[in-house]
């Protein structure tokens, strides 16, 4: 009887410790957040209210991303303007209509300028400071206009894409697709899936960018400027 006792103990934690260690990879949504509420005042939309079937999975709310570390606190909102909210839903809708069952993720959108100087701050003396723009040049994504964004299959599961979210290699760059392609460090059906998620995107009027596969723009940063102030 003791012995089953220890034994069920031992499966207990063993359960208790693996649950804390995926609900870290995870955000934690409250009801809704300090940022997001300071967001909507300011213009920006939470793109949940708009179209639920995009699923949001918020890198920076959690340590599941390259800095190890929780950028974002309780924030777990996906938020544009809504302009760029706008294009994203036509987006899905547009891989809806070759792929009924995958859906477009979120791993990132506004993004408020102090955490951009926390994120600089990990990689400006580093390979990775070409990934991250400095905080002397906003990043678009703190004019709440860049999305960063993969696909999920049916099962929720990430599309393989041949490089992570914030993989920071040159596999993560669309310039080397082709010669990765070639060397067979990239397969076919990974580039293939990285192309359904740029003519989605670009359909909707999003720009990719050539060092990234996940990052796309709704406009200019010209455009940005002149149309949007920072978000601090």
């Amino acid at each position: 009887m003791i012995y089953q006792i220890v034994t069920y103990m031992k499966k207990f934690l063993i359960i208790l410790l693996i649950s804390q260690s995926v609900l870290t990879a995870f955000c934690q949504q409250p009801a809704e957040s300090e940022t997001a509420k300071r967001l909507y005042k300011i213009g920006l939309v939470n793109i949940k209210t708009i179209d639920t079937t995009i699923v949001v999975n918020l890198k920076y709310a959690t340590n599941d991303n390259f800095t190890g570390e929780n950028m974002y606190g309780d924030f777990c909102e996906a938020c544009l303007q809504p302009d760029a909210a706008e294009m994203l839903v036509n987006a899905q809708k547009k891989l809806k209509e070759t792929n009924k069952n995958w859906n477009i993720v979120i791993y990132d959108a506004a993004r408020p300028r102090s955490v951009q100087q926390k994120m600089w701050e990990v990689v400006k003396d580093t390979d990775w400071k070409n990934y991250v723009a400095s905080p002397s040049r906003i990043s678009m994504h703190s004019y709440g206009v860049a999305v960063d964004a993969g696909i999920v299959d049916e099962k929720g599961n990430a599309v393989d894409m041949g490089a992570e979210f914030d993989e920071f290699t040159e596999k993560s760059q669309p310039r080397h697709e082709q010669r990765l392609l070639k060397e067979k460090k990239l397969t076919r059906q990974q580039v293939n899936n990285r192309l359904i998620l740029r003519n989605a995107m670009k359909s909707a009027g999003f720009r990719s960018i050539q060092n990234e596969w996940w990052h796309f723009e709704a406009m200019t940063r010209e455009q940005a400027m002149q149309k949007y102030k920072p978000i601090d």
